[in-house]
């Protein structure tokens, strides 16, 4: 007869629906243990949002190995919210203004953990962490899930034998925090953005006397980002005034989202703790401020041989003809896919400067930095690879990187062919890319490619929250297509 215990997990709601893997269901196992061997007071089961931000639930850690097999309530208004943290949608009307039953009535979604994603928070010693997926509580999937449509469309490269490689490489702002602005006078909805002031003059790129100089304040991060095992490569002082970067080796499958993810709020979190204020908004509105980027390095593998699908055997090939088809979706599909590389509207505002290391238009070239996709390598390279420099520090990365998996696939599958290179990126040649999200999210509403593979659920949903974040912003300043705005500020530059 089974002990208590095995019947209890048997009965689990993880168990009942099937939601582990075995590879999770025995790391849930070496959970338990490490929590008792690292005598954890806490643990903080988050999920990702529609946003990319990280939502959830800390319990004391007598009840997580609990918790990991039954699932933790949340609230579902949490996914009809935007980056005001307003609910956008009639939660109390029939199927909670979404068509579904289950969100009828701000009723509940589970967090079901990710046993494989747990992690002691190296800036909270006695503090453990584990990334979620969402369920309803019926056990069905929540069709919002960002990191469930990433896994679809994972699955789906799996089916034809392939597997996403991605590298990161992230710009963001460092600052001093001066006033957190808890005034009550200061406590608007969404509040005012916090006092700061800079780290670095700025304009003096990569010298090794600047890093130097926040050298102190960049260990604590580094080693707070290197403690959680994530694969850093560099840490980079940028052109403008508290401006830097932090790229990332290439990892695969789930793995460079879920990096990507707990990256930004690791750095957001320690960086505080230090009397500091991290920003991932693209561009604040600060005197002399530059625009931030993130670069997605990308590339096809075979799913068995783990080869690198993108290498071109062809000496007259810089590409191999499935990476050319891949590059052809991507830039066919640029106009759509902007709203999940850009989506807010301050991240437009890196578009309209000419020679500004900014893409403006849907071309692709060889190691050519103002392209939108630039191509690293060449023929016989095993690194060859894909940039895309579309996209924005706060971008959801599941959305993100599912958006190219789908594009490039729709290339692949359609045999697109890649028009001619470009030595020229700012002079126009081709099809522009969106200067405000309202034009991308135009693009997105009529694209056949993301609506037969998010499924027009999800985009219409997508569709709605965005719509009415640019509804807010033309309500309170008119939503300056040019420059960076208060409306902006307040919005994106703590957002978390």
């Amino acid at each position: 007869m089974p002990s208590r215990k095995q019947r209890e997990s048997v009965s689990s709601f993880v168990a009942r629906h099937g939601l582990w893997s075995d590879a999770q269901a025995d790391a849930a196992i070496a959970v338990d243990k490490a929590i008792k061997r690292h005598k954890l007071a806490l643990v903080r089961f988050s999920f990702c949002d529609q946003h990319g931000i990280l939502r959830g639930k800390t319990l004391v850690a007598s009840e997580a190995p609990r918790a990991m097999r039954s699932g933790v309530t949340m609230t579902s208004t949490l996914l009809a919210k935007d980056t005001s943290h307003r609910t956008v949608f009639p939660v109390f009307a029939d199927g909670g203004g979404l068509g579904l039953p289950e969100m009828q009535g701000a009723g509940n979604i589970m967090m079901v953990a990710d046993p494989t994603t747990f992690r002691v928070l190296p800036w909270a010693p006695d503090t453990g962490w584990m990334l979620c997926d969402i369920v309803f509580p019926n056990g069905k999937p929540v069709p919002f899930s960002t990191r469930a449509l990433y896994r679809d469309a994972l699955a789906r490269l799996a089916r034809l034998g392939f597997d996403y490689m991605a590298g990161l490489e992230v710009e963001f702002h460092l600052f001093r925090l001066d006033d957190a602005r808890l005034a009550t006078a200061d406590l608007t909805w969404p509040p005012a953005a916090p006092a700061v002031s800079h780290t670095t003059h700025g304009f003096q790129y990569l010298t090794e006397s600047r890093f130097d100089q926040v050298d102190p304040i960049m260990r604590v991060l580094r080693e707070a980002v290197m403690g959680l095992g994530l694969p850093l490569r560099s840490l980079e002082v940028e052109l403008g005034p508290s401006q830097y970067e932090f790229t990332f080796g290439p990892q695969t499958g789930m793995a460079p989202a879920d990096t990507m993810v707990l990256f930004r709020s690791a750095l957001k979190q320690v960086a505080r703790r230090h009397g500091h204020l991290v920003s991932f908004m693209c561009r604040p509105r600060l005197p002399h401020a530059f625009a931030s980027g993130w670069h997605l390095h990308q590339s096809l593998l075979d799913a068995t041989s783990k080869a690198n699908l993108f290498v071109s055997d062809d000496g007259t090939e810089p590409l191999s003809r499935l990476g050319r088809a891949f590059l052809a979706g991507l830039l066919a599909h640029a106009r759509a896919a902007a709203a999940f590389a850009t989506p807010t509207l301050n991240g437009y505002k890196r578009y309209h400067g000419i020679n500004s290391m900014a893409p403006i238009q849907a071309i692709w070239a060889r190691d050519n930095r103002g392209a939108m996709v630039r191509l690293m390598g060449g023929p016989g390279d095993p690194a060859t690879h894909l940039e895309n420099r579309v996209g924005e520090p706060q971008a959801n990365p599941y959305l993100y990187m599912a958006s190219q998996i789908h594009a490039g696939l729709d290339g692949i599958a359609r045999k697109l062919a890649l028009g001619a290179a470009t030595e020229a990126p700012y002079e126009m040649s081709a099809e522009p890319l969106p200067k405000s999200l309202a034009e991308a999210l135009d693009a997105l509403a009529r694209s056949d490619c993301f609506r037969s593979s998010f499924g027009n659920a999800f985009v219409d949903y997508f569709l709605t929250i965005k719509q009415g974040e640019i509804a807010r912003a033309q309500a309170e300043d008119g939503g300056d297509p040019a420059e960076v705005t208060d409306w902006e500020h307040k919005e994106y530059f703590d957002l978390a």
